[in-house]
């Protein structure tokens, strides 16, 4: 068997007769399939053995697999008993990507039958992804596989041009796992492709699963984590995006059935936070955040032998390379959690200076992306930077703002909420988030347009409920009312309590100062904080002639 690695496959070749018949008595002597995988230059990399009806193909990371074409490797195997390929073969196939796949048939005197062939289809064809060659006797088959890989490989190009050389990365399948009612799914799976795309990653496709309970190893269910692997790899995704928080095992499951890269919510969240923070507490704020989520999956120590870097005085010999990036990682977490008090000792006297003003201050909260800063720059004339893109804002920003019959007040604008927000992400901007308490009102901006505002309002209240802010009064405001039919709007506002209007109307700018200013007259005549979201009294729509001009 060790005289196979020295053998020399021309080219041209898939194999010789000799390399053929060589493995054809090897596997009449063990009764076991034997695999070659060879290369394009006819070397031959791996000899596999298998059992009577099966073959484990090692892991091929070091193999070509860069342009997401071909592996440049190909499996040449025996079957005992003159057996066909079997849907095992194929799915290895197209999971690993393999130049071709041929199984020779050894009959049951140990002589060569007859040879069964596969390849990639460059363009699939109604789910299907492979295509087997029509079987034939072993001396009559005939192909030049240097020359038929190569022309494949053009076809795979011109048929996916996702594929080619210099196509930048950043194209990514979606898939979400739905354990509860559909509307709600559609909703998050919408809120995932806004986070994608919202780091200019192209989504190239959403796979959906309905399930009873979520795979403890691959999310979704074994099969269709093949089927997404395969659909990843023909459409040429470079990542797999899952709406689902992965634990540390699942990324290892998933690992092992595709190279792709493999994110979950929390990672593209955090990814679009260290994108868009400015200021050096938001940057703290998501480094710590990072950090956080990175510890604990730290757990796949390297294959290599373990580097010392510990001695005298330290535990054992010394720390392997995973002990070493753990205790560096909770060392930087510390200093940082040092930077973030210090920090937030500086903006509490900044709060006291405010309040010393005596200033009223009102926040504006709301889900993110729904126009919160956009109302900010219309009542207030600022040139904060608006973009219809989720996580614009992410330092908090104070203007001052004049109430008529009341005065100066202070307007804050805030970083956007999103449900399920990353317990690591809301524990470290506990900062930012905690500066609402010193808010005397919440203004809740809702988007009124979205496919369900009613789970952007369970979700911020939530939010509130954690931080401890509910019992501050809040005045809820149904942005992009004008893109509705009117009483679509009165009955969001008659059911959740609120007034609907548009950021960039007058009319609607002017309702808002008129509520914020007599609920802050009532603030003050009871000198305390008195009232809950849903006891403020129910607001409506004015006429449409006044709400749209």
């Amino acid at each position: 068997m060790e005289r196979l690695y020295r053998r020399r496959i021309p080219p041209e070749k898939v194999v010789t007769s000799e390399v053929a018949r060589e493995c054809a008595e090897l596997t009449y002597e063990t009764r076991r399939q034997i695999g070659l995988l060879v290369n394009r230059q006819g070397q031959i990399e791996s000899v596999l053995i298998g059992d009577h009806h099966e073959l484990v193909i090692p892991h091929l990371s070091r193999t070509r697999s860069g342009l997401r074409l071909l592996r440049g490797v190909r499996l040449v195997h025996t079957h005992l008993n003159n057996q066909p390929l079997t849907q095992d073969d194929l799915t290895d196939l197209a999971l690993l990507r393999l130049d071709l796949i041929m199984a020779l048939g050894v009959g049951k005197d140990g002589t060569l039958r007859d040879v069964y062939v596969a390849h990639i289809l460059s363009n699939p064809i109604k789910g299907r992804t492979t295509v087997e060659l029509p079987p034939c006797a072993f001396h009559a088959f005939q192909l030049d596989c240097q020359q038929f890989i190569q022309s494949l490989e053009q076809e795979i190009v011109r048929s996916n041009p996702g594929l080619r050389e210099g196509v930048r990365e950043g194209r990514a399948l979606l898939v979400s796992v739905s354990t509860g009612n559909a509307a709600s799914e559609e909703g998050r799976l919408q809120e995932l492709q806004e986070l994608v795309r919202a780091q200019n990653v192209e989504v190239l496709g959403c796979i959906t699963q309905r399930l009873g309970a979520i795979h403890p190893k691959f999310v979704v269910g074994s099969g269709k984590m093949k089927e997404l692997a395969i659909r990843a790899l023909q459409s040429g995704a470079d990542t797999l995006i899952f709406d689902q928080d992965l634990t540390p095992a699942q990324v290892r499951g998933i690992s092992e059935i595709t190279d792709l890269r493999v994110l979950d919510r929390s990672q593209v969240i955090l990814d679009i936070f260290a994108q868009r923070a400015h200021s050096s507490i938001g940057k703290i704020q998501v480094e710590l955040a990072q950090l956080r989520y990175l510890l604990p999956r730290l757990a796949q120590s390297s294959t290599a032998l373990s580097r010392l870097a510990g001695g005298i005085g330290t535990r054992g010999p010394g720390e392997t390379k995973l002990e070493t990036d753990r205790r560096r990682a909770r060392e930087r977490i510390q200093r940082l959690e040092r930077d973030l008090e210090s920090m937030a000792h500086g903006r509490q006297e900044q709060r006291k200076m405010r309040m010393k003003r005596g200033l009223p201050i009102i926040s504006i909260i709301g889900y993110t992306n729904v126009g919160k800063s956009t109302l900010l720059n219309a009542l207030t004339k600022s040139q904060v930077s608006v973009k219809d893109r989720v996580f614009e804002t992410l330092d908090t920003v104070n203007r001052r703002w004049y109430l008529p019959g009341l005065g100066d007040v202070i307007l804050t604008d805030t970083v956007g909420f999103i449900r399920d927000l990353p317990k690591d992400l809301m524990a470290a901007f506990q900062t930012t988030l905690l500066e609402l308490q010193e808010a005397d009102v919440l203004l809740h901006v809702i988007d009124a347009h979205v496919l369900d505002p009613g789970q952007h309002i369970i979700a911020v209240d939530n939010i509130l409920k954690e931080l401890g802010l509910e019992n501050i009064p809040c005045l809820r405001f149904f942005n992009k009312a004008d893109l509705m039919a009117e009483e679509d709007v009165q009955l969001l506002c008659q059911r959740y309590g609120g007034m609907g209007g548009s950021a960039l109307q007058e009319a609607s700018l002017l309702m808002i100062q008129e509520e914020l200013t007599s609920l802050l007259r009532g603030l003050q005549a009871e000198d305390g904080r008195t009232g809950k979201c849903q006891e403020m009294p129910l607001y409506t729509l004015p006429a449409p002639a006044e709400t749209f001009p």
